[in-house]
């Protein structure tokens, strides 16, 4: 053997070491054909060196004479070929038909001689003999295993050698600790096999469930199983930690796959079980919480059924066989901050302080790295997380001078819960501002940025808005849901004569289409709704907004960037040359972009945009206050719409009850309800709805159009309330009444109406 290849130094793999016992036996009876081979040029180094070492191992444990060794089949533990070397060793090549002879020895299917127990080449020759053909034997064998791997292109080496790898052992049957963990179902993982090959082991079997069930596709899956391979993490982990599975999805494939049995978050104990046994850093690590003690079994909730080695370890320290029960990880982990983390009164958090320290605030490097650090990552996770399972709209994040205040906004109604500690405020800010890649240095000026999410297998664009406070920057996240979000006029709540009237302004030609009403009402959903329904393709709809909420295929979305000069104005004066059928305008904020607006509807155009009104009839006053002339009003304007968000009852724990007279009274002559047989209803709370009663919003609206009466009163500069007091004698509901008419069907509540909009719209 080379001098070169004794003096490399490596470690062994057992994805080659397999394979270099079954080439053994034929190198070394084959020394001649070795010696013959002509040189070839240098290729990449697939760390060979420790084979060379492996290869002066084996030959000096040969006992100098024993009986021939019986056949043995070896298994294939981890056919993965090594990482390629940056060195370059020469190799001798082989002739065309020696790589298929090379190869041949490493087919599974023939029977190969143990290498520990192989008898020397030649028992009757002297010890110069033996040692002369064991080190020809050795060179052959390297010979042959250079010319196998020399046959890898150099650009792809390891997925090359992998292919034909796992190719062969796929057609093992390979040996595997399969051994059953207590829960009903065998839990452990082939430790064995390479990831994505052995389809019977219990990971396999749940990841071919969640295909099955379409919640994992065959590009994600082949994503996350290359980040898998490269980190060394299980599979299974990594779908979840990317996102592209659900924590929810995965805890019910491990239930079905393995037979197991689901926990609530209700199920957990109120005190610690088998607590001086187990340590929380270890509870920790592994998400498992403890549930009760049932003689000599121990129940256990854990957030990975597979992971068989926890569960053997938990079953050692405690004595106790484990029985098995999948739980969600945000409820294991509060399972255990609740039983085994809470702080006794005026008792300092520690551990918290040693993870954020005590920093400068100037310090905007440390604050950076404060940010990096794995509590925090987890805290803004977290909060995010539980924003995503509680259908929350909107996050606050707010500083004071003795809390962070996180508030959560659900159905369009604030609620608080659990504050991270204040010593976090400015490191939790940060690591938002950073995933939104803003300035964490400028602390004094408001800033806008987003950050696209995916959690529990939903796509996420969270918009962020920071602003100066007096004990640092207060945060808004604003949640858009891509995949679940409806561009539907029925599923937003639109029905009876709202809808038509909207309908009717849809189909005209030309004109504006507002909408109104204040900030989280909705406007921006119902403008994409009717822009959905516009987009055909006889049209062309360019849209100019600030910012982009969500992109439909079809249509020419520009966002403004004031901070470039590219305003409102300033693009809509560009689309009107793009030849336009639809234009959409976020807001209409200022006179220019109104007056714009106006002469593209007076060219042939149809837009659409919002303002900020308390109802329909002010959206007329606002342009006039505006400056926009009465008579580009009176000619351009078709319709404006006026609507608020109420909460929608949860069909599932609703209780009707019959209202008092006085309250039916408000119920006559509304379209579409019944007076005689008035049946209202209350919430009451479930599961379903976390409590509240309600699950979901809808719109209650009112359709103000652009009648001759109501042309004439513009001229004369009329009020809104005079210009509400005509819609309404021609047959325009108002939003309150709109809202009565929800209530009466059992969609919500006549105290939510009452909530958004005024009696006096009666």
């Amino acid at each position: 053997m080379s001098d070169a290849v004794h003096r490399r130094q490596g470690r062994a793999d057992p994805s080659l070491s397999a394979n270099l016992d079954r080439l053994m036996e034929a190198g070394l009876d084959d020394e001649t054909d070795a010696q013959e081979r002509p040189p070839v040029e240098p290729s990449i180094d697939l760390n060979l060196d420790f084979e060379a070492e492996l290869l002066d191992d084996a030959r000096r444990a040969q006992p100098a004479a024993s009986p021939p060794a019986p056949t043995v089949t070896p298994a294939v533990t981890d056919a993965r070929p090594a990482r390629p070397s940056s060195a370059a060793v020469p190799r001798s090549a082989p002739a065309h038909g020696e790589v298929a002879n090379a190869v041949e020895p490493a087919d599974a299917t023939a029977p190969q001689p143990d290498a520990e127990t192989r008898a020397p080449p030649t028992q009757s020759a002297g010890k110069a003999d033996a040692q002369a053909e064991a080190q020809a034997g050795a060179e052959a064998v390297t010979s042959r295993r250079l010319a196998v791997i020399d046959t890898t292109p150099l650009e792809t080496p390891t997925n090359e050698a992998r292919i034909g790898v796992d190719d062969a052992a796929a057609e093992l049957d390979t040996a595997t600790d399969t051994e059953p963990v207590a829960g009903g179902a065998a839990a452990t993982e082939s430790r064995s096999a390479p990831a994505g090959l052995a389809g019977h082991t219990p990971e396999a079997a749940v990841i071919a469930h969640l295909r099955a069930q379409g919640k994992l596709s065959d590009g994600d899956l082949a994503r996350a199983r290359k980040l898998a391979e490269d980190g060394g993490d299980p599979l299974r982990s990594m779908l979840v930690r990317l996102g592209l599975v659900s924590d929810r999805d995965m805890a019910a494939a491990y239930a079905r796959v393995l037979d197991l049995e689901r926990i609530d978050a209700e199920d957990y104990p109120d005190a610690p079980v088998a607590e001086p046994e187990l340590s929380l850093r270890f509870l920790k690590d592994v998400r498992m919480v403890p549930l009760r003690e049932d003689g000599d079994v121990l129940e256990l909730a854990v957030a990975d059924p597979v992971d068989s080695s926890a569960v053997q370890a938990v079953e050692m320290a405690a004595g106790r066989r484990a029985r098995l029960r999948v739980g969600l990880p945000t409820e294991i982990d509060a399972a255990l901050e609740r039983l085994y983390e809470t702080p006794e009164p005026g008792e300092p958090d520690t551990e918290l302080d040693a993870d954020l320290g005590n920093f400068s605030e100037e310090d905007i490097e440390h604050l950076r790295d404060l940010a990096s650090e794995a509590p925090v990552i987890r805290l803004v996770n977290q909060i995010m997380q539980r924003a995503v399972e509680s259908r929350a709209s909107d996050v606050h994040i707010e500083p004071f001078a003795d809390e962070l205040k996180v508030r959560y906004r659900i159905d369009g109604i604030l609620k608080e819960t659990e504050s991270p500690p204040v010593r976090s405020t400015a490191a939790v800010i940060s690591r938002i501002k950073i995933m939104a890649k803003l300035n964490i240095a400028e602390r004094r000026l408001p800033q806008d940025g987003r950050i696209p999410l995916r959690v529990q297998g939903k796509e996420l664009d969270l918009r962020v808005s920071t602003v100066p406070t007096m004990f640092g920057e207060s945060v808004v996240m604003r949640l858009l849901d891509k995949e679940s979000v409806r561009f539907d006029f029925d599923a937003l709540g639109f029905d009876g004569p709202p809808r038509e009237r909207v309908l009717q302004i849809l189909d005209q030609p030309y004109g504006i289409f507002l909408v109104t009403g204040p900030t989280g009402s909705g406007k921006s959903t119902t403008l994409y709704t009717a822009l959905s329904r516009l987009n055909t393709e006889a049209r062309k709809i360019i849209t100019v907004e600030d910012p982009v909420e969500y992109q439909v295929p079809g249509i020419n979305q520009i966002p403004v960037k004031a901070s470039i000069g590219m305003t409102f104005a300033h693009a809509l004066r560009a689309i009107v040359r793009q030849d336009p059928d639809v234009i959409m305008v976020g807001e209409m904020r200022d006179l220019e972009t109104a007056r714009i607006a106006v002469q593209s509807a007076l060219t042939g155009h149809v837009v659409l945009s919002t303002l900020h009104t308390n109802d329909a009839a002010s959206g007329v006053t606002r342009l006039l206050d505006m400056g926009v002339e009465d008579y580009l009003l009176t000619s351009t304007i078709n319709g404006i719409l006026a609507q608020r968000l109420v909460r929608r009852l949860c069909p599932d724990c609703r209780e009707p009850f019959r209202p008092r007279p006085e309250m039916a009274a408000r119920f006559l002559n509304l379209p579409g309800v019944d007076d005689s047989d008035l049946t209202l209803y209350h919430p009451r709370g479930c599961d379903a709805c976390q409590g509240s009663g309600y699950r979901g919003r809808l719109v209650i609206a009112e359709v103000l159009m652009m009648t001759d009466r109501i042309r004439q009163a513009v001229l004369k500069h009329a009020t809104a309330t005079e210009i509400q007091r005509i819609a309404i004698e021609q047959d325009m509901l108002t939003m309150y009444q709109d809202g009565l008419r929800k209530a009466a069907a059992g969609h919500t509540t006549v105290e939510e109406v009452l909530r958004v909009a005024s009696v006096a719209d009666d």
